[in-house]
Protein backbone atom coordinates (compact mmCIF):
# COMPACT_ATOMS: atom_id res chain seq x y z
CA UNK A 1 0.00 0.00 0.00
CA UNK A 2 1.28 3.43 -0.91
CA UNK A 3 2.12 5.72 2.02
CA UNK A 4 0.64 9.18 1.36
CA UNK A 5 1.61 10.83 4.64
CA UNK A 6 4.30 13.04 3.11
CA UNK A 7 2.07 14.07 0.21
CA UNK A 8 -0.74 14.96 2.59
CA UNK A 9 1.54 17.11 4.68
CA UNK A 10 2.79 18.99 1.63
CA UNK A 11 -0.76 19.57 0.43
CA UNK A 12 -2.01 20.79 3.81
CA UNK A 13 0.85 23.25 3.99
CA UNK A 14 0.04 24.56 0.51
CA UNK A 15 -3.69 25.11 0.99
CA UNK A 16 -2.98 27.64 3.75
CA UNK A 17 -1.29 29.89 1.16
CA UNK A 18 -3.46 31.78 -1.38
CA UNK A 19 -2.93 30.29 -4.82
CA UNK A 20 -3.31 33.63 -6.51
CA UNK A 21 -1.81 35.91 -3.90
CA UNK A 22 0.10 39.07 -4.70
CA UNK A 23 3.27 37.57 -3.29
CA UNK A 24 3.56 35.04 -6.10
CA UNK A 25 6.69 35.43 -8.21
CA UNK A 26 5.77 36.39 -11.77
CA UNK A 27 6.48 33.80 -14.44
CA UNK A 28 8.00 35.00 -17.74
CA UNK A 29 5.75 32.51 -19.54
CA UNK A 30 2.72 34.54 -18.49
CA UNK A 31 4.09 37.47 -20.49
CA UNK A 32 3.97 35.50 -23.78
CA UNK A 33 0.53 36.19 -25.22
CA UNK A 34 0.63 34.27 -28.50
CA UNK A 35 1.86 30.79 -29.45
CA UNK A 36 5.41 30.13 -30.64
CA UNK A 37 5.24 29.49 -34.37
CA UNK A 38 6.22 26.06 -35.62
CA UNK A 39 5.04 22.47 -35.80
CA UNK A 40 3.26 21.39 -32.63
CA UNK A 41 5.95 20.14 -30.27
CA UNK A 42 5.48 19.59 -26.52
CA UNK A 43 8.85 19.90 -24.78
CA UNK A 44 9.84 18.43 -21.44
CA UNK A 45 7.57 17.06 -18.75
CA UNK A 46 4.06 17.99 -17.72
CA UNK A 47 5.43 19.89 -14.71
CA UNK A 48 8.60 21.25 -16.32
CA UNK A 49 8.27 22.15 -19.96
CA UNK A 50 6.77 24.32 -22.68
CA UNK A 51 5.26 23.96 -26.15
CA UNK A 52 5.90 25.16 -29.67
CA UNK A 53 2.92 25.45 -32.02
CA UNK A 54 0.14 25.54 -29.42
CA UNK A 55 -3.32 26.49 -30.64
CA UNK A 56 -6.21 28.30 -28.99
CA UNK A 57 -9.38 26.34 -28.31
CA UNK A 58 -12.44 28.16 -29.72
CA UNK A 59 -14.33 29.56 -26.73
CA UNK A 60 -17.55 27.82 -27.76
CA UNK A 61 -18.13 24.60 -29.63
CA UNK A 62 -20.57 21.74 -29.88
CA UNK A 63 -21.31 20.60 -26.34
CA UNK A 64 -18.68 22.73 -24.58
CA UNK A 65 -17.64 26.26 -23.66
CA UNK A 66 -14.46 27.78 -22.22
CA UNK A 67 -14.71 29.58 -18.88
CA UNK A 68 -12.52 32.36 -17.43
CA UNK A 69 -11.13 33.15 -20.88
CA UNK A 70 -9.70 36.43 -19.56
CA UNK A 71 -6.92 34.36 -17.95
CA UNK A 72 -5.64 33.44 -21.44
CA UNK A 73 -5.14 29.80 -20.45
CA UNK A 74 -7.04 28.11 -23.28
CA UNK A 75 -4.09 26.97 -25.40
CA UNK A 76 -2.85 23.46 -26.01
CA UNK A 77 -1.45 20.92 -28.40
CA UNK A 78 -3.77 20.25 -31.37
CA UNK A 79 -4.46 16.78 -29.94
CA UNK A 80 -5.75 18.38 -26.74
CA UNK A 81 -8.06 20.65 -28.71
CA UNK A 82 -9.35 17.70 -30.75
CA UNK A 83 -9.88 15.69 -27.57
CA UNK A 84 -11.91 18.44 -25.88
CA UNK A 85 -14.01 18.93 -29.00
CA UNK A 86 -14.67 15.17 -29.18
CA UNK A 87 -15.64 15.16 -25.52
CA UNK A 88 -18.10 18.00 -26.04
CA UNK A 89 -19.81 16.13 -28.86
CA UNK A 90 -19.94 12.87 -26.89
CA UNK A 91 -21.33 14.67 -23.85
CA UNK A 92 -24.05 16.27 -25.96
CA UNK A 93 -24.93 12.91 -27.49
CA UNK A 94 -25.19 11.48 -23.98
CA UNK A 95 -27.70 14.16 -23.03
CA UNK A 96 -25.38 16.23 -20.84
CA UNK A 97 -25.45 20.01 -20.68
CA UNK A 98 -22.48 22.07 -21.85
CA UNK A 99 -19.09 20.84 -20.62
CA UNK A 100 -17.18 23.69 -18.98
CA UNK A 101 -13.50 23.81 -19.93
CA UNK A 102 -11.28 25.50 -17.35
CA UNK A 103 -7.53 26.00 -17.42
CA UNK A 104 -5.57 24.36 -20.21
CA UNK A 105 -2.16 25.95 -20.76
CA UNK A 106 -0.63 29.28 -21.65
CA UNK A 107 0.25 30.35 -25.18
CA UNK A 108 3.76 28.88 -24.99
CA UNK A 109 3.12 26.58 -22.05
CA UNK A 110 5.62 26.93 -19.23
CA UNK A 111 5.34 27.53 -15.51
CA UNK A 112 2.50 29.41 -13.91
CA UNK A 113 3.32 31.84 -11.13
CA UNK A 114 0.56 30.18 -9.07
CA UNK A 115 -2.35 27.82 -9.32
CA UNK A 116 -0.74 24.94 -11.23
CA UNK A 117 2.43 22.92 -11.05
CA UNK A 118 1.70 21.13 -14.32
CA UNK A 119 -0.27 22.24 -17.44
CA UNK A 120 3.09 23.20 -18.99
CA UNK A 121 3.26 21.23 -22.26
CA UNK A 122 -0.18 21.77 -23.75
CA UNK A 123 -1.43 18.30 -22.80
CA UNK A 124 -3.42 19.04 -19.61
CA UNK A 125 -6.90 20.48 -19.15
CA UNK A 126 -9.28 21.09 -16.26
CA UNK A 127 -12.91 20.17 -16.84
CA UNK A 128 -15.48 21.30 -14.30
CA UNK A 129 -17.84 18.84 -12.67
CA UNK A 130 -20.76 21.24 -12.95
CA UNK A 131 -22.31 21.98 -16.30
CA UNK A 132 -23.41 24.97 -18.38
CA UNK A 133 -24.60 26.56 -20.48
CA UNK A 134 -23.43 29.95 -19.24
CA UNK A 135 -23.83 33.39 -20.74
CA UNK A 136 -20.66 35.08 -21.94
CA UNK A 137 -20.69 37.23 -18.80
CA UNK A 138 -21.27 34.26 -16.48
CA UNK A 139 -18.45 32.34 -18.15
CA UNK A 140 -15.93 34.99 -17.07
CA UNK A 141 -16.54 34.50 -13.34
CA UNK A 142 -18.36 31.18 -12.88
CA UNK A 143 -18.98 29.57 -9.52
CA UNK A 144 -17.67 26.04 -9.01
CA UNK A 145 -19.72 23.33 -7.32
CA UNK A 146 -17.82 21.32 -4.72
CA UNK A 147 -18.70 17.66 -5.16
CA UNK A 148 -17.04 16.52 -1.93
CA UNK A 149 -17.91 17.04 1.72
CA UNK A 150 -14.39 17.91 2.81
CA UNK A 151 -14.99 17.19 6.47
CA UNK A 152 -16.47 13.74 5.82
CA UNK A 153 -14.08 13.07 2.91
CA UNK A 154 -16.92 11.62 0.89
CA UNK A 155 -18.92 12.73 -2.16
CA UNK A 156 -21.68 15.19 -1.30
CA UNK A 157 -24.80 13.30 -2.32
CA UNK A 158 -26.80 16.55 -2.40
CA UNK A 159 -25.00 17.70 -5.55
CA UNK A 160 -23.61 14.51 -7.11
CA UNK A 161 -25.67 13.03 -9.96
CA UNK A 162 -25.19 10.25 -12.53
CA UNK A 163 -24.23 13.01 -14.99
CA UNK A 164 -20.90 13.49 -13.21
CA UNK A 165 -20.15 9.79 -13.56
CA UNK A 166 -21.07 9.91 -17.25
CA UNK A 167 -18.79 12.89 -17.86
CA UNK A 168 -15.83 11.25 -16.14
CA UNK A 169 -16.40 7.98 -17.98
CA UNK A 170 -16.56 9.71 -21.36
CA UNK A 171 -13.42 11.69 -20.52
CA UNK A 172 -11.47 8.62 -19.42
CA UNK A 173 -12.46 6.23 -22.20
CA UNK A 174 -10.75 8.27 -24.90
CA UNK A 175 -7.56 6.42 -25.94
CA UNK A 176 -5.54 9.67 -25.94
CA UNK A 177 -5.99 10.03 -22.17
CA UNK A 178 -3.07 8.99 -20.00
CA UNK A 179 -4.70 9.66 -16.61
CA UNK A 180 -7.28 11.82 -14.87
CA UNK A 181 -6.73 13.35 -11.44
CA UNK A 182 -9.74 13.48 -9.12
CA UNK A 183 -10.36 13.81 -5.41
CA UNK A 184 -9.95 10.46 -3.58
CA UNK A 185 -13.57 10.68 -2.42
CA UNK A 186 -14.74 10.85 -6.04
CA UNK A 187 -12.56 7.89 -7.01
CA UNK A 188 -14.11 5.99 -4.09
CA UNK A 189 -17.61 6.90 -5.27
CA UNK A 190 -16.82 5.61 -8.75
CA UNK A 191 -15.33 2.40 -7.38
CA UNK A 192 -18.51 1.79 -5.37
CA UNK A 193 -21.05 2.58 -8.08
CA UNK A 194 -19.71 1.99 -11.60
CA UNK A 195 -21.14 -1.12 -13.26
CA UNK A 196 -20.40 -2.80 -16.58
CA UNK A 197 -17.09 -1.80 -18.15
CA UNK A 198 -14.78 -0.68 -15.34
CA UNK A 199 -11.46 -0.79 -17.19
CA UNK A 200 -11.32 3.01 -17.42
CA UNK A 201 -11.21 3.29 -13.62
CA UNK A 202 -7.48 2.57 -13.77
CA UNK A 203 -6.96 6.00 -15.37
CA UNK A 204 -8.68 7.77 -12.46
CA UNK A 205 -5.86 8.75 -10.11
CA UNK A 206 -6.64 10.11 -6.62
CA UNK A 207 -5.18 13.49 -5.77
CA UNK A 208 -6.03 16.14 -3.21
CA UNK A 209 -8.15 19.10 -4.24
CA UNK A 210 -9.83 18.27 -7.56
CA UNK A 211 -13.22 18.18 -5.85
CA UNK A 212 -14.88 20.56 -8.30
CA UNK A 213 -13.09 19.55 -11.51
CA UNK A 214 -11.27 16.72 -13.20
CA UNK A 215 -7.73 17.24 -14.46
CA UNK A 216 -7.24 15.38 -17.74
CA UNK A 217 -3.73 14.56 -18.96
CA UNK A 218 -3.08 13.22 -22.45
CA UNK A 219 -0.29 10.90 -23.48
CA UNK A 220 2.69 12.29 -25.40
CA UNK A 221 1.69 12.57 -29.07
CA UNK A 222 3.22 10.09 -31.48
CA UNK A 223 6.55 11.35 -32.81
CA UNK A 224 6.91 14.02 -30.09
CA UNK A 225 10.53 13.20 -29.32
CA UNK A 226 10.97 16.04 -26.82
CA UNK A 227 7.91 15.10 -24.74
CA UNK A 228 8.64 13.30 -21.46
CA UNK A 229 6.01 10.69 -20.67
CA UNK A 230 4.98 9.64 -17.18
CA UNK A 231 5.32 6.08 -15.98
CA UNK A 232 2.24 4.02 -16.93
CA UNK A 233 -0.62 3.91 -14.43
CA UNK A 234 -0.56 0.81 -12.21
CA UNK A 235 -2.55 -2.20 -13.39
CA UNK A 236 -5.97 -2.90 -11.92
CA UNK A 237 -8.86 -0.62 -11.05
CA UNK A 238 -7.07 1.14 -8.19
CA UNK A 239 -10.01 0.60 -5.86
CA UNK A 240 -8.26 -1.26 -3.05
CA UNK A 241 -5.86 -0.52 -0.23
CA UNK A 242 -3.90 2.11 -2.17
CA UNK A 243 -7.04 4.22 -2.59
CA UNK A 244 -8.06 3.87 1.06
CA UNK A 245 -4.61 5.02 2.18
CA UNK A 246 -5.51 8.49 0.93
CA UNK A 247 -8.05 8.80 3.74
CA UNK A 248 -5.54 8.14 6.51
CA UNK A 249 -4.55 11.23 8.54
CA UNK A 250 -0.93 12.41 8.27
CA UNK A 251 1.29 11.24 11.08
CA UNK A 252 2.22 13.86 13.71
CA UNK A 253 5.63 15.43 13.21
CA UNK A 254 5.80 14.77 9.47
CA UNK A 255 7.52 17.72 7.80
CA UNK A 256 7.59 18.84 4.21
CA UNK A 257 10.67 20.20 2.48
CA UNK A 258 10.20 22.93 -0.15
CA UNK A 259 11.63 21.91 -3.51
CA UNK A 260 13.52 24.12 -5.94
CA UNK A 261 12.08 23.81 -9.48
CA UNK A 262 14.42 21.89 -11.78
CA UNK A 263 16.14 23.68 -14.67
CA UNK A 264 13.99 24.15 -17.74
CA UNK A 265 14.69 21.97 -20.79
CA UNK A 266 17.23 23.68 -23.05
CA UNK A 267 14.69 24.26 -25.83
CA UNK A 268 12.38 26.03 -23.38
CA UNK A 269 15.25 28.22 -22.20
CA UNK A 270 15.96 29.09 -25.83
CA UNK A 271 12.32 30.09 -26.35
CA UNK A 272 12.44 32.46 -23.38
CA UNK A 273 15.67 33.94 -24.67
CA UNK A 274 14.23 34.48 -28.17
CA UNK A 275 11.19 36.15 -26.63
CA UNK A 276 13.38 38.41 -24.51
CA UNK A 277 12.02 36.88 -21.31
CA UNK A 278 15.10 35.10 -19.96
Amino acid sequence: MRNNTFIKTVFLSLISVPLFGTSAVASPWEQINSPIQGNANPIGGYSNGCIIGAEALPLRGEGYQVIRSQKNRYYGHPELLAYLQRLGKKAKQAGLQNVLIGDMGMAAGGRFSSGHASHQTGLDADIWLRFGPLTDKQALTPTATLMVNRQAQRVDERVWTPDQTTLIRLAAQDPKVDRIFLNPAIKLKLCQTVTGDRTWLAKIRPWFGHDAHLHVRLTCPQGATHCEAQAPVPSGEGCGAELMSWFEPPKPGTQSTPKTPPPLPQLCQMILSQQGKS
